[in-house]
């Protein structure tokens, strides 16, 4: 019986599960699993070194350099064979969103939207009650509160 593998911590819920070739729908599919997106997510487009994606994901370094490898071999294989991808499934969890108000400096965490929480622009301050607040992520600050629109993975407060 093998090991069950560790739990990864990702940021932001999926904004499309199927790429599909064109013309080649009827090809066997790649799953590739929602820690493995996020491997490739922090090391390749994020730019993150190993250690820092590892900790992001909280896992070991080893683990988060065997997670990476399965998704690019995956990755690689749909692009050369021309098959279709489906993100879903892993062992992860939903980091929570973490704000900071920008009228009294108050920090605090809410959970991730896709788990039902609130959209960002719907969260006030639980210290003074203001809407005016920033998403922090990782050390970076983003405007958050004004006018959100965009909805799920297309900026605003809910994505990274």
């Amino acid at each position: 019986m093998s090991r069950q593998r560790c739990c990864g911590l990702i940021d932001d819920a999926i904004v499309c599960q199927t790429f599909i070739p064109l013309g080649q729908s009827c090809l066997q599919e790649i799953i590739i699993l929602l820690e493995e997106l996020e491997a490739i997510r922090l090391k390749d487009k994020v730019g993150l070194d190993q250690v820092e994606c590892a900790a992001s994901m909280g896992v070991s370094r080893a683990t988060f350099q065997r997670i990476l490898g399965s998704a690019r071999s995956k990755v690689a294989t749909a692009l050369v064979e021309g098959r279709p991808i489906i993100i879903r499934g892993g062992n992860y969890l939903m980091k929570n969103r973490v704000f900071e108000c920008v009228g009294c400096a108050h920090v605090w965490e809410v959970e991730p939207c896709a788990l039902g929480g609130k959209h960002g622009y719907e969260i006030a301050c639980p210290n003074c009650g203001s809407m005016k607040k920033m998403k922090l992520n990782n050390g970076t600050k983003h405007a958050c509160g004004s006018g959100h629109n965009d909805g799920h993975g297309k900026g605003g407060c809910c994505s990274s």
